[in-house]
């Protein structure tokens, strides 16, 4: 891969997604497009390049964004949030919703990927809450995985890890053509709403605010100054004494920000001021 080659779609990268594309990246974007190369009957990455630069490569652009994208996830990745989840912020949430005026728990699940994420959210949720609305939204940059998502088929591989109770109560066993697979119950799916989102273009197109959400395992992909754009964004997003979780391997010590820090991964928009 010459370096010219990287340089413009580091570039690229960064202005339809905020990713930074470090040095250290290459090898990893070089394999990565080796996959787009073997789509497009393209000989080189030069070769792609130049696609990319020409009339109609809309869509290529996207493919190349799901190429770059890393979409590793599992159900119930870091319990410890579903467990917060579970334990303190809902019984919190549920204790001012009348107050509040709250219709219902709001929860969004900003990087949802596959669905493991917004999917294991709306499982604690089900075991949770008997006697109050809820909806999970559930948005991502990448067409290709919010498809998945939103089929919320898996394979057993990737559901093995449930409990039996679970895998009974919330997935539908394949047969036939699907053996081998299991589905999301139409009734836990109908809590969750799947839709393309790019999080650093403009404002998110909700009218109402959230309880909790989920960023978790994106910010370590962007650098300080995006970052900082980003968390903002998300605080606006919050009710105040709202929450936000991040992946464990992130930290907002160094991207200035208004949100009380809970404990690790787990920050709160500050609680609005009693007369």
């Amino acid at each position: 891969m010459r370096e010219s080659d990287f340089e413009f779609i580091r570039g690229l990268v960064y202005e339809r997604s905020r990713i930074n594309l470090t040095v250290d990246k290459r090898e990893l974007v070089s394999a990565r497009l080796g996959k787009r190369l073997r789509a497009t009957n393209l000989p080189s990455i030069t070769d792609y390049c130049r696609m990319l630069q020409s009339p109609g490569a809309e869509a290529e652009l996207e493919n190349l964004i799901d190429a770059i994208s890393t979409n590793h996830t599992f159900f119930f990745r870091e319990n410890a949030h579903f467990d917060f989840l579970r334990q303190t912020i809902v019984p919190e949430m549920k204790a001012r919703a009348a107050k509040e005026h709250w219709p219902r728990l709001r929860v969004w699940s900003a990087a949802c990927s596959s669905g493991e994420e917004p999917y294991s959210i709306a499982i604690t949720l089900a075991e949770t809450l008997s006697d109050w609305p809820w909806h999970v939204e559930a948005t991502d940059i990448s067409h290709r995985v919010l498809e998945k998502a939103a089929a919320g088929i898996y394979n057993a591989e990737t559901v093995e890890k449930l409990s039996r109770e679970r895998l009974l109560t919330h997935f539908q066993r394949g047969f036939g053509p699907y053996e081998g697979s299991y589905r999301v119950k139409n009734e836990l799916r109908g809590h969750v709403s799947f839709r393309h989102l790019n999080l650093l273009e403009g404002e998110p197109p909700f009218h109402e605010p959230f309880q909790v959400i989920f960023c978790r395992n994106v910010m370590i992909y962007f650098d300080r100054p995006t970052q900082e754009e980003l968390v903002q964004k998300l605080g606006r997003l919050l009710v105040p004494g709202g929450y936000l979780l991040v992946g464990h391997s992130e930290s907002l010590t160094a991207v200035p920000h208004a949100l009380e820090t809970i404990r690790p991964a787990t920050y709160r928009r500050p609680p609005a001021r009693t007369p």
